[in-house]
């Protein structure tokens, strides 16, 4: 049996959470460690490099849930450990005031478990997308789940921002505490029984992890998407640690308005995902590279765009160009994500997980390493520069690599629609 269309909503529910818990380590804690505690920039940078860095273990992940199946105890597990892991970095945070030292310590723990639990849950539940849903299917598949996600960590950037005015520890870690727990019971609800009615039971795969992921990298089409998904997740991560410190120090954003900024860049992002997925899907119109070159420079414009607001300061209309930015950018991602789905289940059997876990591992790294880059250049110009000039200049080298991640889907990528004709009455 393959997955239908509500089963396939249930487990965006599980995307929709895991997103939900993340943006708060990425955006809420960035911002009030870099603003509130007037810590540099590089700290929080280096903390979520580490949550990204502990994501090279995706590719194992994904092996084992191949190997052995059960893929639905992973999930729950790994969104266990995401949950615990972000309440202990919000402990952290508030630590730091009072004991540094210890605040340090316990938020490199929590960074670790958060890394270990996206890694487990989120590449495990997206091979058994991969596995479970038909072919015809998959892009769709693939376009409801982000939307999902995304619509998560819109809505929780935006909530959390909307009651976080005025800020105090005690209502940081309340709201924090009722964002992790909710997104646990719901992973739980929304993932029971859905693999044991879909998939078949598989014989264990002797194989050793090694040879598998070898066995993966051998395949053209894998290790081609694999060098593409690096090169643009450095674009696309380059400000994601810097664009709210950018708010807070040359607009003069409050911490709930900075959140709520973020909030609409990923509400630019949904729209986006739903505009590639009704006009692609749809409709029919634009093929896969297309959409990816499209995005790619759009978001390149965008960031040109947050460049020259800077120099006007506070009052500038930042808010519409940041959602643009996320706009440009959920065009390009809902497209490799479509390109991801189709390119799963092809090649040798039973490595879907492990490819999931290939690219997801690529992906991790290449955001551990732009964000942190984004960071550790704006601690450095910021020395040497005005604040706006500063960031101006990071944007610019991450509209840089946009225009280059284009030209590189120009040479690798299909040029095929990004979904295939649905089967009628389905």
């Amino acid at each position: 049996m393959r997955l239908n269309w509500l089963q396939i909503v249930r487990l965006g529910l599980v995307q929709m959470a895991l997103g939900a818990i993340v943006v708060l380590t990425t955006s809420t804690l960035n911002r009030l460690m870099v603003v509130e505690l007037a810590l540099p920039a590089v700290l929080p940078g280096a903390l979520v490099a580490l949550h990204y860095g502990i994501q090279m273990t995706r590719p194992q992940w994904g092996f084992a849930s191949d190997a052995g199946g059960q893929r639905t105890r992973w999930i729950i597990g790994g969104m266990g450990a995401l949950a615990v892991g972000g309440f202990a970095a919000t402990v952290g945070l508030i630590l730091m005031h009072t004991a540094f030292a210890a605040g340090l310590a316990l938020s490199i723990a929590a960074y670790a478990l958060i890394g270990l639990g996206v890694g487990a849950s989120g590449t495990s539940l997206l091979a058994l997308l991969a596995t479970a849903t038909a072919p015809h299917r998959r892009a769709a598949a693939a376009t409801i789940t982000w939307l999902m996600m995304i619509f998560g960590i819109a809505v929780t950037a935006g909530v959390v921002g909307s009651m976080l005015d005025p800020y105090s520890p005690v209502l940081l870690i309340r709201i924090v505490a009722i964002v992790v727990t909710g997104a646990f019971v719901l992973t739980i609800l929304a993932v029971w029984g859905i693999e044991a009615r879909v998939t078949a039971e598989r014989e264990p795969d002797p194989t050793p992890f090694r040879q598998g992921l070898a066995e993966v990298w051998a395949e053209r089409r894998a290790r081609n998407f694999t060098i593409f998904v690096f090169l643009s997740m450095v674009a696309y991560f380059m400000q994601e640690l810097i664009l709210e410190p950018y708010a807070g120090l040359v607009f003069g954003f409050t911490p709930g308005q900075s959140t709520g900024l973020s909030g609409a860049q990923n509400g630019g992002v949904f729209l986006g995902m739903l505009t590639v997925g009704i006009v692609a899907t749809g409709f029919k119109i634009g093929s896969l590279r297309a959409w990816i070159m499209a995005g790619c420079l759009g978001s390149a414009a965008a960031l040109a765009s947050i460049t020259m607001l800077g120099n006007a300061g506070a009052g500038a209309p930042i808010t519409p160009a940041v959602m643009a930015l996320g706009y440009f950018n959920g065009m390009f991602a809902v497209a490799a994500i479509g390109s991801m789905m189709a390119l799963a289940g092809e090649g040798r059997d039973q490595r879907e997980g492990t490819r999931m876990g290939l690219w997801g591992a690529a992906q991790a790294v290449a955001a551990g390493f732009g964000g942190l880059l984004g960071a550790a250049s704006v601690d450095v110009l910021r020395i040497l520069l005005p604040d706006p000039q500063a960031f101006g200049i990071v944007f610019i080298a991450e509209a840089a690599l946009f225009l280059v991640a284009a030209a590189l889907a120009a040479r690798i990528m299909d040029n095929r629609p990004i979904a295939p004709t649905l089967v009628p009455g389905e």
